[in-house]
């Protein structure tokens, strides 16, 4: 029989909030962490760009310890959200327990300052590149170094899907817990792709947005990049009750696809196949009393696509929901975007609370669902969705509800 899925635990580092309180606070209240800067590698080369960078906490991240300290950014995040997550929940990994704990961490890029440090020594310096460049680069750097840290020796691994990464390690590792393979899990996604070399790629694209990111507005321009992290403490659910743990919500849907498409126009029909798997077998017969946190990038094809996958899945149910797009304040954290939002969305369960879409402010009859513009709402929820979709047309999405 299949097993129950609890959250005990909530770790966040964004642009808005390094710590849970922080991040809930100005998410709640619109709070921007977009800002215009310039991006360096040396005195000429550089650009400007607005993004959503994580500042102010170097000491907290060089205070981790040797090891991590040595990491890449994307690992210090992780293991910052990380330990935020475990504090949260109370959980102390035994020797037992640490065998039954999985340590899933998804990322979409990697180690993306070091291999532009490598590379930029390597081709402007001449210089050999730092005998530990390979071990920050590995996407599975933040997994293994929490598996360490704390002893745990369940699955562990990284889980690299592009800008579903962080959905799909929460729902894996919820799926691992389910089955009996695991007991418990830390799971989320870390992402630190704002440098020199990674935002020239990503400009190359034409996608980005010149001043901040719009979703569902008609004056959208594109993506604004973020970077930061988001992990989950899960719990096998009468566990986590037997300890009397706090429970934020449990995870009662996970719905995972592919367009089989296209590598950049997302499809309505995968995005909906993909809402429709999480919410199967929930009866959810008030519209009202659902949160969606939807992936709502601010692209002229994502936003669109995403208001009518909903309308699809909900029919006339949709004009009842609201949804929001948290990425109009953290940017798009690519990898990590689903570690980051599913910590949103709990929260916003949890308190009864929807943060808003900010920055929408142009109506666009393509995108006519209620999306809590620039203000957040106060509803009585019973249900948080919180959608990825990302780049080659992989969707991922997880469903939560309120503990029993």
């Amino acid at each position: 029989m299949s097993r129950r899925v609890a959250v005990t635990g909530l770790g966040v580092v964004s642009a808005i909030g390094a710590d849970q309180n922080t991040f809930w606070h100005n998410l709640s209240n619109g709070v921007c962490g977009i800002r215009h800067r310039t991006i360096t590698a040396d005195e000429d080369l550089s650009f400007e760009l607005p993004i959503a960078a994580v500042e102010g906490i170097d000491d907290r991240l060089a205070g981790l310890g040797r090891d991590v300290a040595r990491s890449d950014r994307f690992t210090k995040f992780a293991v910052l959200a990380a330990d935020e997550a475990v504090a949260d929940s109370g959980l102390e990994f035994d020797e037992a327990l640490g065998a039954r704990t999985a340590t899933i961490i998804g990322t979409g890029i990697g180690g993306q300052s070091s291999l532009d440090e490598g590379y930029f020594n390597m081709l402007r310096k001449g210089r050999r590149p730092h005998p530990l460049t390979i071990l920050r680069i590995i996407p599975n750097a933040p997994a293994s170094h929490l598996a360490i840290r704390y002893g745990l020796r369940g699955p562990a691994f990284a889980i690299s899907s592009a800008c579903a990464s962080g959905a799909h390690a929460i729902g894996v590792c919820a799926d691992l817990i389910r089955s009996g393979a695991a007991d418990a899990g830390l799971a989320g996604a870390s992402e630190a792709a704002l440098t020199f070399g990674g935002l020239e790629a990503w400009r190359a694209m034409h996608i980005l947005s010149d001043d901040l990111c719009r979703p569902f507005s008609k004056n959208r321009k594109g993506l604004v990049i973020g970077e930061g992290a988001g992990v989950l403490v899960l719990e096998e659910y009468d566990r986590a009750v037997a300890r009397g743990a706090t429970i934020h919500a449990e995870l009662v849907g996970f719905g995972m696809n592919a367009d089989g498409k296209d590598m950049i126009n997302p499809a309505v029909e995968g995005a909906a196949g993909a809402m429709q798997l999480a919410i199967d077998g929930l009866n959810i017969n008030r519209p009202e009393a659902v949160y969606i946190n939807a992936h709502g990038t601010g692209t002229l094809m994502n936003d669109p696509t995403e208001t009518r996958a909903i309308r699809e899945v909900f029919g006339a149910g949709a004009n009842r929901l609201i949804v929001s797009s948290t990425k109009s304040m953290h940017g798009h954290l690519l990898g990590a975007a689903g570690g980051v939002e599913t910590v949103a969305a709990i929260l916003a369960l949890e308190k009864n609370i929807i943060p808003p879409t900010i920055n929408l402010d142009e109506f666009d009859p393509d995108c006519d669902l209620d999306y809590a513009p620039n203000e957040a709402h106060a509803r009585p929820l019973e249900f948080a969705i919180s959608n990825s979709f990302a780049f080659g047309g992989l969707n991922a999405v997880l469903a939560f509800r309120k503990p029993a």
